[in-house]
């Protein structure tokens, strides 16, 4: 059961201190980590534009975030690809066809553990920070602004260059 799944736990924010001799970068929190300003697709981009711009601009995937700031999920390359020549979806389709729902968020403040944890279930981890905005009539209101997306390379290359060891 999930509950006694210590690294479902920590991945879901219910633990944080699990392991005894963690690794040096253990407590480091995300945002030490060198990201590159994500590219992000809205949601009435094509999936045609959508290969096109992946692969003009050399990424393999990217977040997919109506004008509201909401973050809608990720388009990766291969399953756009996959999805037209399967006839799962069209050309002419809007992106959201082919977009994972399903991803993990990880926040800038967070440790290097809990994103371990993450990606070893998930391929990647949107990076999100919260910003406060204020609308015309002053009320204010939380928002997440995408402010990357991390791999297990990323780690790995991270944790490798910067070895204690």
């Amino acid at each position: 059961s999930k509950f006694v799944n210590d690294k479902w736990m920590i991945k879901n924010g219910f633990l944080n201190d699990i392991q005894e001799h963690k690794p040096w970068w253990w407590n480091i929190k995300v945002q030490k980590l060198n990201l590159s300003a994500p590219l992000i697709l809205l949601p009435e981009v094509s999936c045609q534009k959508a290969i096109e711009i992946l692969q003009e601009k050399g990424y393999d995937q990217a977040p997919v975030v109506a004008e509201s700031g909401l973050i809608l999920g990720m388009v990766t390359l291969s399953n756009t690809l996959s999805s037209v020549l399967a006839g799962n979806a069209e050309f002419s389709d809007p992106v959201t066809k082919v977009t994972y729902d399903q991803f993990s968020k990880i926040g800038l403040e967070d440790s290097l553990g809990k994103l371990s944890c993450i990606l070893e279930n998930d391929h990647f981890a949107i990076v999100v920070h919260e910003q406060m905005q204020f609308n015309g009539n002053g009320s204010s209101f939380m928002k997440q602004m995408v402010f990357g997306v991390v791999t297990a390379m990323d780690l790995l290359t991270f944790v490798s260059r910067n070895d204690k060891k």
